[in-house]
């Protein structure tokens, strides 16, 4: 009995215990649930009470993004790019030797015509011999720059071997003058006129076809006083002694005691000659003036004056009337002088004589007279056309015919300023005529290698073949192409005469400045003397151009 009241108990007891936990899980289970709900409704409560973020914000942080990373990428890409032509540039790779089975070509000249022929000959061809004076380059349509400062010297030159050492086939270049052309015997002799001279420094060389591209010199119309007295402005060494004679005046007419008299005559520069090259001349002495010379001279920056002088009605001839007119307005905002018909009679030391429109001359005190007026056959060009008296009659240059032939003589090719042609002695003239004769090259190449092949046929079908692929190579006419007209004319202004569509577009201003610095640039041989010139273009801007002198 007592055994089975103690197991009612424990089963009792069992089943209190599992009522027990049961509700306790109940209670845990509604507790849970009931926080869950809370927070729930508490979170949406919250959320609802904080404003959503503006849908633009997000895209602009997306575009921003893009942004930099598309920045990135092109910066980066550019670095390589930038690195990768100049390592190339800088370092040239092995070159094919001389073959005397080729055919020899000499190029007298460094000049556009004679450069732009080297830039497209496929020098495999030919064995290619390079003389001249120079062994560079010179990037003349920024010499302006040159000669007040505004470019470096060494930025607008390309050295000559800079070109030669790229090419498919080794290219001698000689420094040397060229002193006679015999279209007899072909050949050239030549003269090392440096200061210091080897054992040699003469010998003549033979040629198969020669490229006469030696240039002009200035014209000076026998006019007195103009080779003693005056600057040019053709060469490098014009230039930079156009810079230091200009700087002399100044620093003359600072110095304690002077008249005024005579700092006036120091302080008046006159140019001669109202094409580009005046133009561009006046234009950067009166940007050295505003931007420089009244920081560093205050005293004196007042009494400089710039005169420019031309023989002909108006100046810049090439160019419409509308950019005449513009010019004139800018040159006379800028307190630049122009006297037109007006031509120089004698350049003295000290004055220049002026015979104006009334026919009245009169001696003009000045401290520097720079002379851009004209150019004029060199010596050995007068020698040369003076052995073919019966085809070279024109005495203005080289007369050649539609494939720029010199007659009188077929193995001899002439291009540029020393040829008496219907074009404008320009360098856009001369550099598109050296690119034709690249390609004139390579198809007489081509015609000679056809040639030795027929005359070492075997049979008369393979002879006939021959003869014929032969007679279909046929050289082009010279057309020149011409491009438009560009001029600096101070104060951050430039003007344009474009060929566009068929018909002439002419604008002037600032933006066409910004045009004028990005053609020249683009127009510039190689990255490294584009890049030469932009970082010279930025110093002045910041910094100024230097005003010290040797």
């Amino acid at each position: 009995m007592q055994a089975a009241r103690q197991a009612r108990l424990m089963s009792m007891s069992r089943t209190l215990v599992r009522s027990h936990v049961h509700a306790q899980k109940h209670f845990l289970t509604a507790s849970t649930s009931r926080a869950q709900s809370g927070s729930v409704a508490s979170t949406a409560a919250a959320a609802s009470q904080i404003p959503p973020p503006p849908p633009s914000q997000g895209r602009w942080r997306y575009f921003l993004q893009t942004l930099g990373r598309v920045t990135l990428v092109t910066v980066i890409g550019a670095s390589a790019t930038f690195y990768y032509i100049a390592h190339k540039e800088k370092n040239p790779g092995p070159q094919l030797p001389f073959d005397p089975s080729k055919k020899t070509l000499v190029i007298l000249g460094s000049g556009w015509g004679a450069t732009s022929l080297l830039k497209g000959l496929d020098t495999s061809d030919y064995n290619t011999i390079v003389v001249s004076p120079k062994n560079f380059f010179l990037f003349t349509p920024l010499l302006p720059s040159v000669a007040v400062g505004t470019l470096n010297a060494r930025s607008i030159l390309q050295p000559t071997r800079y070109l030669t050492r790229h090419k498919q086939r080794q290219v001698l270049v000689i420094e040397a003058e060229a002193k006679e052309v015999d279209p007899v015997n072909k050949t050239v002799t030549l003269s090392d006129d440096s200061e210091i001279q080897g054992q040699i420094s003469s010998t003549t060389i033979p040629y198969d076809y020669l490229v006469y591209a030696v240039g002009a010199e200035t014209q000076t119309f026998g006019i007195p006083g103009v080779k003693e007295h005056a600057c040019f402005m053709k060469e490098l060494h014009d230039a930079e002694k156009m810079q230091r004679r200009f700087l002399d005046c100044v620093e003359s007419a600072a110095f304690p005691g002077q008249s005024d008299e005579e700092k006036d005559r120091l302080l008046h520069m006159v140019v001669v000659g109202g094409g580009p090259t005046g133009i561009e001349l006046s234009g950067e002495l009166r940007d050295f003036l505003e931007e420089d010379l009244k920081s560093w001279y205050p005293e004196l920056a007042s009494r400089i004056r710039i005169t420019l002088v031309e023989a002909l009605p108006n100046v810049l001839p090439s160019f419409s009337k509308e950019l005449i007119a513009y010019t004139e307005r800018t040159f006379k905002e800028s307190d630049i002088d122009i006297l037109t018909k007006t031509m120089v009679k004698k350049v003295n030391e000290k004055s220049v004589v002026l015979k104006g429109p009334d026919g009245v001359e009169r001696e003009v005190p000045c401290g520097m007279v720079v002379w851009a007026a004209g150019n004029t056959s060199r010596q050995i060009t007068r020698d040369l056309m003076a052995k073919l008296p019966e085809d070279q009659t024109n005495k203005r240059g080289i007369t050649v015919d539609d494939h720029l032939r010199m007659k009188g003589a077929r193995d001899i090719f002439a291009v540029g300023d020393c040829t008496a042609s219907s074009y404008a002695p320009t360098a856009q003239v001369a550099s598109q005529q050296g690119s034709y004769l690249s390609r004139v090259f390579k198809l007489l190449a081509k015609k000679d290698n056809l040639e030795a092949d027929l005359a070492r046929a075997e049979t008369g079908e393979e002879a006939e073949k021959l003869k014929k692929r032969v007679d279909r190579v046929k050289l082009k006419p010279f057309h020149y192409s011409h491009q438009g007209s560009l001029a600096y004319i101070g104060s951050d202004k430039a003007i344009a005469d474009l060929p566009i569509f068929g018909r002439e577009w002419t604008s002037g201003g600032v933006a066409t400045f910004m045009f004028w610095r990005s053609a020249y640039l683009s127009t510039l041989f190689s990255l490294r003397n584009r890049s030469l010139v932009a970082g010279d273009w930025v110093r002045v801007k910041l910094w100024g151009r230097d005003v010290s002198r040797e």
